[in-house]
């Protein structure tokens, strides 16, 4: 998609009437059209031709790349450092930020940096425990959560001004997001929760892996209900989708990472299959297709750890995003930048 008024092809858009930020991801919602994310794994190394490499993955086929922020309390690349490089050669980013690890000064400051690198969307999250993770003898932090954390960036953002009250120059204009998770008990709670962002200041929202589409149904229909969906303020929910490599795999996720719901029928599927990775990846395909048909859905965030070379054929097959190309370095000017080469991509 190339949009009428954008300056240079990869650079930020002028701010339409309504919108809060020059990005390319709040221009494709509120345009109506069905968005997709994905996620880079970042890599444990200071290489940047490795984060473009990753990168390069997704060319033409999502609208915004998360940054992941020490996700389960490992340590790698930090989310601003991934940002930083994607930003420069024009991707658009998900910048996050776990409140796990910052005080509200350091996240305050790393707002307005990320805002100035051109990350134009922020997803604020609470953070997992530092006892999951690689360094379980961690300090953590969490003088902030994810609820205060967003109400923080949008005071920053709509009132100009820091948390202590004192003022900010130029304010970073950002698209907000959190993340949720409809399909763990209780379930009631869970568009309860929701409203409860949204009114924080979350306009975007990525859920928790969906793999049982009844329950995201309810959960939209209760959304809606509460009148989350419509009008200037209305919140765009992006549910998670990923491919599950075997029923093995899904078992241990199941049982290990917190707030992951696999029914038996999903993995039952996969147990009966010959190819237990082509299934997944068809069952990730299968899911994509029923969620873009429930009202209220605005996207998908694809979470494909490992397998992110499934993405691209993920998203081709399905045709969710009905012959748009979301802008890559090299799309428009191919003899400029080869979006393969790495060293390309930093000269």
């Amino acid at each position: 998609m190339k949009f009428d008024d954008e300056p240079v092809p990869g650079y930020s858009l002028p701010i339409l009437p309504g919108h809060v930020s020059p990005g390319r991801l709040e221009r494709v919602l509120r345009a109506g059209k069905f968005a997709v994310t994905s996620e880079i794994d970042p890599p444990d190394s200071a290489d940047p031709a490795e984060v473009l490499k990753r990168a390069a993955i997704f060319d033409g086929y999502v609208d915004a790349i998360n940054a992941t922020d020490g996700s389960g309390a490992n340590c790698h690349m930090s989310s601003v450092g991934v940002c930083s490089l994607l930003t420069r050669v024009g991707y658009a980013t998900i910048l996050q930020i776990s409140c796990r690890d910052r005080n509200r000064i350091a996240i305050q400051g790393e707002i307005l940096g990320g805002a100035a690198m051109g990350a134009c969307n922020l997803l604020c999250l609470t953070g997992d425990g530092v006892q999951a993770g690689d360094h379980p003898q961690a300090k953590p932090v969490f003088d902030l959560d994810s609820m205060s954390l967003l109400e923080i960036a949008r005071a920053m953002r709509d009132e100009q001004r820091f948390d202590s009250g004192r003022h900010i120059a130029v304010p970073p204009r950002i698209f907000l997001g959190a993340a949720e998770n409809p399909f763990v008990p209780p379930l009631d709670w869970r568009p309860h929760r929701l409203a409860k962002k949204v009114a924080a200041g979350a306009q975007f929202i990525q859920t928790q892996y969906c793999f049982d589409i009844e329950r995201l149904r309810e959960f939209m229909l209760k959304v809606n209900d509460l009148g989350l969906l419509e009008g200037p303020d209305r919140v765009f929910i992006l549910p998670g989708i990923g491919p599950l490599a075997s029923a093995r795999s899904a078992r241990w996720i199941r049982a290990n990472v917190p707030g992951v719901h696999i029914p038996d029928a999903v993995i039952a599927r996969l147990e009966g299959a010959e190819n237990q990775k082509e299934e997944g990846k068809q069952l990730c395909m299968d899911l994509l297709n029923e969620i873009r048909e429930i009202p209220g859905v605005s996207g998908a965030h694809i979470m494909a750890y490992r397998q992110e070379h499934t993405v691209a054929e993920i998203i081709k097959a399905t045709g969710v995003l009905e012959g748009r190309v979301p802008w890559y370095p090299g799309r428009d000017d191919p003899k400029e930048l080869n979006p393969e080469s790495s060293e390309a991509l930093l000269s």
